[in-house]
This record gives structure tokens, C-alpha cells and sequence, in this order.
């Protein structure tokens, strides 16, 4: 591996760490694009679907952390919403990281694209800021079954699904912004663990880029939970949904035509 090689990898996880600790994501939906589109515009090999997802999957159990840590000395980390989301998310994303190995290329970028599509729409429908000094009230048991059925499909592509359960937090179970974006980076972790296991059972990690991508991801993701602090909470919500936007028409672009 050359070094110009080492530099852009470290450059992809350093731009993609840094935007999934301000929006409060794992940073799969950044960075499996960029790691599956960008290194062939510069003529090197390109990574297969599979090697995307597992260098995600454990890429992102580290940036959420960083993420998590960032936020520890807040009042936005909302521990009964971490615990019912994170155990049901942790169930599907191992169950689905295992199942990966059965899907080829195409079909894992398909579980993306749709899971990308899904996010968008649930960014644009309408809801009320909840205000932050509100108490917090939530459905555990469809939180619990939301966070499933995010894990399982979030273990095919080897992401923590963070960028699907901030809409369905915000929107579904509405939840301030402010404690979405803490809370969902915990969650984000816990199911990085189970892909993560997932992944490296099956033999779907490339370690190399895999480290380069895990050391930009600790010197990235707490500067982006830092930002995030001092950013209006709208302004976080249409960066996000511009994001997932661009993502899932790259995806279905690249796999209709």
C-alpha cells in the first residue's frame, strides 16, 4: 500500500468522523459510499460491498465511542432510552451481521439504498421541536421492536444504523434533537458491537484500512460532537437529511444504470 494510499484513507475517515459526531451517527452512511466510490477516482483498487460493511462495522463501534465520551459530562445522554434501544439493536445487528456473508454485492448495496430512502422521507415529514426541559416520554416496547428490526438490516451493510434511528427518534418517538443526537450515538455503539462480531466472524475485514480508518475516527468524531453543541438544532436536521438524500440517489444511480 503506498502512501498516498494510507493518506486518502485517513483523509475519508477523518471528513466522514467529523460529520457523524455533530449529527449523531455512527458515520456509516458517509463513509460506505465514499469508501466504495472514491479510491477507484483515483485509480486504486476498489473495495468490494462486503470489505465496505466490515471496516464500517468496526469502524464505527470506535467513532460512536469517541462520540459517546464527547457527551459524557452532559444531561443528553438518556439512559432508559440507551438501554431499550441499544439491547434490541445489538439483538438485530448480530443476527444480521452473520446473515450478511449469505448476501452478494448487489444485495447489500440494495439493504442500503432502501435503507437510505427510508431515512430521507422520515427527515421530511413534518413534527414539532420537543423542548429539551420537557420530560421525556417514549413507547419502550415499539422503541425495543424499531431498534430490531434497524439492527438487523443495519448488520447486512455493516453500519450502527444511526443515520435511520435519528429519524425514527425524532419523528416516531420525538425525541428532542439535542438528546436524539447524544443518545442515538450510544445506541449507534452498541450495535456496532454485534456487526462488529458479525464481520470479523465471517472474515469481511480488511484490517489495514480498517485501523487507518478506527485512529482518523478518534481524532474526528469528538470535534464533531464538540460542533454539534454549538450548531442550531435545525440546521443539524437538514444537514443530515441532505446527507441521506445524496447517499440513497448514489446508490440507486450506481445500481439502475
Amino acid at each position: 500500500m503506498t502512501l498516498s494510499w494510507i493518506l486518502m484513507i485517513f483523509l475519508l475517515g477523518i471528513i466522514g468522523s467529523m460529520i457523524s459526531g455533530m449529527l449523531g451517527i455512527g458515520g456509516a452512511i458517509i463513509k460506505f459510499p465514499m469508501l466504495l466510490f472514491i479510491p477507484p477516482l483515483f485509480g486504486f483498487t476498489a473495495f468490494t460491498a462486503h470489505e465496505v460493511s466490515g471496516i464500517s462495522a468496526v469502524e464505527v463501534m470506535f467513532a460512536s465511542l469517541a462520540g459517546v465520551l464527547a457527551y459524557r459530562k452532559s444531561n443528553l445522554l438518556y439512559k432508559p432510552l440507551i438501554v431499550t434501544m441499544g439491547s434490541g439493536v445489538v439483538l438485530g445487528s448480530l443476527v444480521g451481521s452473520f446473515a450478511s456473508s449469505l448476501f452478494d454485492e448487489s444485495a447489500v448495496n440494495i439493504v442500503y439504498g432502501i435503507l437510505a430512502m427510508i431515512a430521507a422521507v422520515m427527515m421530511f415529514i413534518k413534527r414539532e421541536e420537543i423542548a429539551q426541559s420537557t420530560t421525556i416520554h417514549f413507547n419502550k416496547i415499539l422503541a425495543f421492536s424499531l431498534a430490531v428490526i434497524v439492527g438487523l438490516a443495519s448488520g447486512i451493510v455493516g453500519a450502527g444504523g444511526g443515520f435511520i434511528l435519528v429519524p425514527i427518534m425524532l419523528v416516531v418517538l420525538r425525541i428532542p434533537t439535542r438528546v436524539t443526537i447524544a443518545s442515538s450515538l450510544a445506541i449507534t455503539f452498541f450495535a456496532s458491537i454485534g456487526g462488529s462480531i458479525g464481520k470479523i466472524s465471517t472474515g469481511q475485514v480488511p484490517w489495514l484500512p480498517t485501523i487507518i480508518m478506527i485512529i482518523a475516527s478518534l481524532i474526528a468524531a469528538p470535534i464533531g460532537a464538540k460542533l454539534s453543541k454549538k450548531m442550531n438544532s435545525k440546521i443539524l436536521r437538514i444537514l443530515l437529511a441532505v446527507l441521506i438524500i445524496f447517499t440513497a440517489i448514489k446508490i440507486w444511480y450506481d445500481l439502475l444504470f
